[in-house]
């Protein structure tokens, strides 16, 4: 592309097009570079390539570069790998969104806190992981559907950090927590009432990738647990399971591999 073209007269379909031809090699490219080498000002490219993100045809990488998403490599026919957890997440996060009309989240464990990424009811477009946005393993849903399947060193180092109590219900007693984790590797399922934000309750499940192994947890936010649990425990379920399936075939594991692993209504949780 000409470095040196203005942006006057180009109409916006030019502009978006300008953008994605830079990666017709497959590279990785910072927002000034893309602004370069589509001619284009750093704010227009930063409000384009923003755009083409939210609609996954480009995705930005740890590092705050951009690269061609999967639909774009698809459809080019290079670099076809299977999508990993990343790369599918934001679609299985919107379309719970969509389905529940309730705040979705997909969370992983990273240290001792919970990186995510969320979905707001709504035009919104689904969050990003990034560094800044974790949350608290002990007081959130998410939280607990991972470290009910973590190793016993890692949630006995939660509790020796200190469960802090962000509101009067947060379970601060290391055996409440103990039991209720035990009760979310019965039932795959780990609820929170109040416990995080005081109008607010949570409930997830997890995440099982080849082998059985946990990799991540999908939570949905409801007012009243009560009530609401069992509505949306259908579309958690789904959202979870087809989800490890599409990783544990990714991964070239048989798909029976994670079934039986999948999410089962509780009685009672968390």
């Amino acid at each position: 592309m000409a470095g040196n073209s203005t942006e006057a007269g180009r109409s916006v379909t030019n502009k978006i097009t300008s953008i994605l031809m830079t990666f017709t090699e497959g590279s990785e490219h910072s927002l000034t570079e893309i602004a370069q080498l589509a001619g284009l000002p750093i704010s227009t490219a930063h409000r384009l390539t923003s755009e083409l993100a939210s609609w996954r045809l480009l995705e930005r990488t740890v590092d705050g570069r951009y690269r061609a998403g999967l639909p774009l490599r698809v459809m080019g026919g290079g670099d076809v790998h299977p999508p990993d957890l990343r790369e599918r997440a934001p679609c299985v996060i919107e379309d719970l969104a969509t389905a529940t009309h309730c705040r979705a989240r997909l969370g992983i464990l990273e240290e001792l806190e919970v990186a995510y990424i969320e979905k707001q009811p709504g035009p919104r477009p689904v969050s990003g992981f990034v560094p800044a946005a974790t949350l608290p393993a002990h007081a959130t849903a998410l939280g607990r559907a991972l470290l009910a399947f973590a190793p016993s060193s890692t949630v006995e180092m939660i509790i020796m950090r200190g469960l802090r109590a962000y509101t009067p219900s947060t379970i601060t007693s290391p055996d409440r927590f103990r039991r209720a984790l035990a009760v979310t590797r019965v039932t795959h399922v780990a609820a929170t009432r109040f416990e995080l934000e005081a109008t607010t309750c949570a409930v997830a499940v997890p995440v099982f990738g080849a082998g059985g192994d946990v990799v991540a947890a999908i939570e949905l936010t409801v007012r009243d647990l009560g009530r609401e649990l069992r509505p949306v425990m259908a579309a958690l379920s789904i959202a979870a399971r087809s989800l490890s399936r599409e990783l544990a075939s990714a991964a070239g594991a048989p798909a029976a591999d994670v079934a039986a692993g999948g999410p089962t209504l509780a009685r009672t949780a968390g």
